[in-house]
């Protein structure tokens, strides 16, 4: 194998590894914006689920089923 044949082999590899590169970088960045939005959703769920809860100071009454159901 000549000189040049190893030459473009190496320049064709290093073209595809920058590509990969180009690539992975670019689907890293989309998942840590998708994470950054679905952090935000959760924290706004779990906000949503606290100001649900029943405020439980002050009574320490159980609503309980009657016992025909």
């Amino acid at each position: 194998m000549t000189i040049e044949k190893r030459l473009d082999q190496l320049e064709m590899k290093l073209s595809f590894q920058e590509d990969n590169i180009e690539t992975l970088n670019t689907e890293i960045f989309e998942q840590q914006r998708k994470l950054h939005t679905l952090k935000g959703q959760v924290s706004y769920l779990v906000q949503k689920l606290k100001e649900a809860e029943p405020d439980s100071s002050g009574t320490d009454e159980v609503e309980m089923r009657p016992p025909h159901y």
